[in-house]
C-alpha cells in the first residue's frame, strides 16, 4: 500500500505541475492572440481560437430573498449555476424571479486544434 500511496503522490504533483506549465503556456497565447489583434490564428500545424463565454455567479443572499421556499433553497443547498439551469428548463423557477440575483462573468476560453 506503500507503494500505491507514494505513487499517487507523485502523481498528484506532476499533475500540479502540469497545470503550472499549462497555465503558463495559455497566458503566453492569449498574450500573443491580443498583441495580434486576433480571436484565431493559424500557428505552424495549430489554430489557435478564443472562444469567449458568459457565466453567471449568483448572490447567495440575493438568490435566497428570491427564492424563499425552503424547498427550493434545499434543491440548490448552495448557489450552482448548473442546477439553476435546470430549475429553469424545468419551470420550477422563474426567469424573472431571479433576475436581480446574479452578476455575468465574461470568460475567455482557448482551443488549440490541430488542422
Amino acid at each position: 500500500m506503500d507503494k500505491i500511496v507514494r505513487k499517487y503522490y507523485q502523481q498528484k504533483q506532476k499533475q500540479k505541475e502540469i497545470e503550472q506549465e499549462l497555465t503558463d503556456l495559455r497566458t503566453e497565447i492569449l498574450a500573443y492572440l491580443a498583441e495580434q489583434n486576433a480571436n484565431e490564428l493559424e500557428i505552424g500545424s495549430h489554430r489557435v481560437k478564443i472562444i469567449t463565454q458568459e457565466r453567471k455567479e449568483y448572490d447567495d443572499n440575493k438568490l435566497f430573498e428570491a427564492l424563499p421556499d425552503p424547498e427550493l433553497w434545499r434543491l440548490l443547498s448552495k448557489p450552482d449555476s448548473a442546477k439553476i439551469s435546470s430549475l429553469l428548463k424545468l419551470n420550477v423557477i422563474q426567469e424573472d424571479t431571479i433576475k436581480d440575483t446574479f452578476s455575468t462573468k465574461t470568460v475567455k476560453l482557448l482551443q488549440v486544434d490541430k488542422k
